[in-house]
């Protein structure tokens, strides 16, 4: 080969190396854009209401970023979470230590964002006389225990047993603050939903459920637990035993388009968003 064929092929594995770069450093500025400028949001039902309006005033403010909101339960939400499906992992419960080891082995670094509190709330039927409940009585009534509501102040009736699934962050939370992680009775009706759980309790005389506060409607009546009513000032002040944080999980520190949607899920105007949803704000 001459020096003109070789300074030629030299000539062309040049070329070829730079649109090779070309393509990659196209690639992943296509990648960095296509991240900072949508965002993936699943997971808690309870979340769900929070996330989606708020979800909708930023993109006003943002035209370049579009987001998309999904339920599915808390525990839907960081399985996608871990598993790179979405970018923010709703969830109405801590994240479990086997789930925890689950994304580390996939390299994913969950990390937990409080964007509100909530109370769980205790409903029954609006026509029920019963308005409070001990916390023993409570147990009794999703353990098995009690199955009557006469036997405890109401009307000789069946109680009927609401629940929230097994993947749901509210079903963790109320287990293990209510219940003492004792297993719920075997013919409690489960829902996948805070939203079904509120509408076949005010369709049942005899059904006893539980929401997150920002689901109590005329349509239910909330029991007091200990004597304490479930609402924002009990739970801001620690007197309502049923409270939690809500969480909002990302894989490690929020960056770009995720940063700036929890800049503004936590600025006043985001909080206000969410104490009128009837959640309790962080401010």
């Amino acid at each position: 080969m001459n020096k003109f064929s070789k300074s030629c092929l030299h000539a062309r594995r040049i070329t070829r190396f730079f649109l090779v770069m070309v393509v990659i450093l196209f690639g992943i500025s296509q990648s960095s854009f296509a991240k900072d400028g949508s965002i993936t949001i699943s997971g808690s039902t309870t979340v769900l209401p929070i996330a989606q309006n708020l979800a909708e005033v930023f993109m006003d403010r943002n035209l370049d970023v579009d987001i998309s909101v999904q339920g599915g339960g808390s525990g839907v939400g960081i399985a996608s979470l871990i598993d790179g499906a979405c970018d923010i992992a709703n969830a109405s419960r801590p994240i479990k230590d086997k789930e925890i080891d689950k994304a580390r082995s996939k390299g994913i670094d969950p990390q937990p964002n409080v964007v509100a509190m909530d109370g769980i709330a205790v409903i029954i039927h609006s026509s029920n006389p019963v308005s409070a409940l001990s916390q023993e009585q409570l147990t009794g009534i999703f353990t098995g225990k009690l199955s009557n509501w006469g036997k405890i102040g109401g009307p000789r009736r069946k109680i009927v047993v609401v629940s929230r699934d097994s993947a749901s962050g509210t079903f963790e939370a109320f287990n293990h603050l209510a219940l003492g992680k004792k297993r719920v009775r075997p013919d409690a009706l489960m829902q996948a939903s805070n939203q079904a759980v509120a509408s076949i309790v005010s369709k049942t005389p005899g059904a006893i459920g539980y929401v997150g506060l920002g689901y109590l409607s005329a349509a239910v009546k909330p029991v007091m637990i200990e004597g304490i009513m479930p609402s924002k000032a009990t739970v801001l002040s620690g007197d309502y035993i049923l409270a939690r944080p809500l969480f909002m999980y990302t894989n490690g520190k929020p960056t770009g388009a995720v940063k700036n949607f929890f800049e503004f899920a936590l600025s006043e105007e985001g909080q206000k968003m969410v104490r009128g949803l009837g959640f309790v704000g962080m401010k």
